[in-house]
């Protein structure tokens, strides 16, 4: 869709952690532009604040998923009402999503393989635990951090279930993915398939493509919104959007992991997305915003977003990039 002048403006209007994917994939900057854009993330606004509030240990308010101390620094949300978000591995993983360079980060990687071990059976960091979406984005940070994370990305295919994807819950008996955990894991996998690097070797990447590839069918069967069993939508939680995301599904942004799948194997938008794109189409406003719907209870550093009912620059860049994907190519 073409910008409106005042939204232009208004999205531009950011913190650099989001301008710097306005211009790229909303406007079509020069490369130059926009990497100078992004080379600010650590410099200033919301990358730099969260990388001053670090450990010395290289962890985030003393623990890996969970905090260990309540940190008087952090500003939103009671620490006894949701999940807390200030810990170490939802911190990485916003300062990856946002495209802070790691060389930021210094030997924060070392630290945490030193320091920092999981709540779950006290496990070393960069092995992972039995949650998948942890495993997920730790693999992704590792990646991004230059870990090593070998054995942590074999662990994917490992635990996949018969019909593709997988289920945070499988450490309970669960044989059945889950949407949510299936998202997650498909999302890890592509971060580490699109930056792994040399790191990455040909049979490493082989194999997590096609566990990724079976994963986004399973999405892609039950048209990102609809029930395996018996195909009715699942509406509910999937079609109200918050940002930051966290760890939970929502469409748009399953929809904006398959655009960047799509975009990375050289593939067309898939016909089964169509009932998504539509109800993502009809919560834009007329402005061409899309309004924060929900807030993932719990603790944070800071708030990145505005309240419940605002207009949001995030879900708006996010929305906006998914009708530009799919309204530009040719659907399969």
């Amino acid at each position: 869709m073409s910008l409106s002048q005042p939204l232009t403006d208004w999205l531009l209007d950011t913190d650099p952690a989001l301008r710097w994917q306005v211009e790229r994939d909303l406007l079509d900057e020069p490369e130059e532009v926009w990497r100078s854009t992004r080379a600010r993330v650590v410099r200033e606004g919301f990358g730099a604040r969260l990388l001053r509030l670090q450990d010395e240990d290289g962890q985030w308010a003393g623990g890996a998923f969970f905090p260990t101390r309540r940190d008087p620094r952090a500003e939103v949300g009671d620490v006894n009402v949701g999940q807390p978000w200030v810990a170490t591995t939802p911190t990485l993983s916003l300062l990856r999503q946002w495209g802070a360079d790691p060389q930021a980060l210094g030997d924060t990687a070392e630290k945490l393989r030193a320091n920092s071990r999981w709540e779950y059976d006290d496990l070393p960091y960069w092995h992972g635990e039995v949650d998948v979406c942890i495993n997920a984005e730790t693999l992704a940070t590792g990646t991004w951090l230059g870990a090593d994370v070998t054995g942590l990305a074999r662990w994917f295919p490992e635990h996949e279930a018969a019909e593709g994807g997988w289920n945070c819950e499988w450490v309970e008996g669960s044989a059945r993915a889950s949407i949510h955990s299936t998202l997650n894991g498909a999302v890890g996998l592509l971060y580490r398939e699109m930056h792994g690097g040399d790191a990455l070797s040909a049979q490493e990447r082989e194999l997590l493509t096609a566990s990724r590839h079976r994963a986004e069918e399973y999405l892609l069967t039950r048209h990102l919104l609809r029930r395996l069993s018996t195909a009715e939508p699942v509406i509910g939680e999937a079609c109200q959007f918050g940002y930051p995301f966290r760890w939970h599904y929502d469409i748009l942004r399953a929809l904006d992991h398959v655009r960047l799948a799509s975009e990375h194997d050289g593939r067309a938008p898939d016909p089964r997305l169509a009932e998504a794109v539509e109800i993502v189409r009809g919560l834009r406003q007329e402005d061409g915003s899309w309004l924060q719907q929900v807030r993932h209870e719990g603790q944070e550093w800071f708030a990145v977003d505005v309240p419940v009912g605002m207009p949001s620059p995030w879900l708006t860049l996010y929305g906006t990039r998914v009708l530009d994907w799919w309204d530009g190519r040719k659907v399969a």
